[in-house]
């Protein structure tokens, strides 16, 4: 059997729900309602409700995106140093909730962090302040943050898990201290990893809007929240197409920066 035919239903697959959904969303975000050609969709971008929202976006998404560096990095070097039952086991902890649906994550944190939800019952009982973080943005990037702090793990991990162990020994034979092997040795190596997280933490981070819908209450208003609305409510899939078409631009650069750091694919968590 001709080898190419075994790829047959993967093109299948990606012609019918990848290329073809993707030249609908091109189509209708360059024309107008009668067919014609038009860029004001893209411009719309430039209003001040959907430019604020864009914004807003970028900033929570490069906060998030931040944070889960900060937490991920010394945890991926905390799981390298671990003998392969420990680290099995806390790689397995990070990727037992992603096994379950996305949506459920995110209200389990709805419930916690309500007013009267479980953590400010707790805070009651133990006569402490409470907290009111619900319907802020804090609450979206805590969100954001769970939802997707193992995507920044688990490539960051992979790369450190590659370094050979020789090379850090040379480096400590040469006189290079802790803080100087990490700086000069594992950081640089550990770059592709860095770069393959950020790119999946930003671009799930920067189109979301149920976690915003969600843990924001509707009252702060995300770019993806209002491409969904286009969509769903407003019945405009022109506009909601031409402004998926910027996200799509800002996903592109993203990951041709992605392309350029990581040539080898060493973040690759597949």
């Amino acid at each position: 059997m001709n080898k190419k035919l075994l790829s047959a239903p993967y093109l299948i697959w990606a012609v019918a729900f990848i290329i073809i959904p993707l030249l609908m969303v091109l189509y209708y975000g360059f024309t107008d309602k009668t067919g014609a050609f038009t860029f004001e969709n893209i411009a719309a971008i430039a209003t001040a409700e959907h430019g604020k929202a864009l914004w807003i976006s970028i900033l929570l998404s490069v906060a998030s995106t931040i944070i889960c560096l900060l937490l991920a990095y010394p945890l991926a070097m905390i799981l390298n140093k671990m003998s392969k039952n420990q680290h099995s086991f806390l790689v397995l902890i990070f990727i037992l909730p992603m096994w379950m649906n996305f949506l459920l994550r995110t209200l389990a944190w709805l419930t916690l962090l309500e007013k009267s939800g479980v953590i400010n019952n707790i805070l009651k009982f133990l006569h402490l302040p409470t907290i009111n973080i619900i319907n802020t943005p804090g609450a979206i990037i805590l969100g954001m943050v769970y939802n997707f702090l193992p995507f920044m793990v688990l490539p960051i991990y992979n790369v450190l898990a590659k370094i050979d162990p020789n090379v850090i020994n040379a480096a400590r034979d040469l006189g290079a201290n802790s803080f100087k092997t990490f700086l000069k040795i594992t950081l640089p190596l550990s770059v592709p990893g860095i770069i393959s997280g950020i790119t999946m933490v930003f671009v799930p981070a920067l189109t979301t809007f149920v976690i915003s819908t969600l843990l924001g209450g509707n009252k702060i208003l995300l770019i993806g929240n209002i491409i969904e609305m286009e969509f769903t409510t407003s019945g405009n899939w022109n506009l909601g197409s031409g402004l998926s078409v910027v996200l799509m631009i800002f996903i592109v650069i993203n990951m041709v920066l992605s392309a350029i750091f990581d040539k080898d694919g060493e973040g690759n968590v597949l």
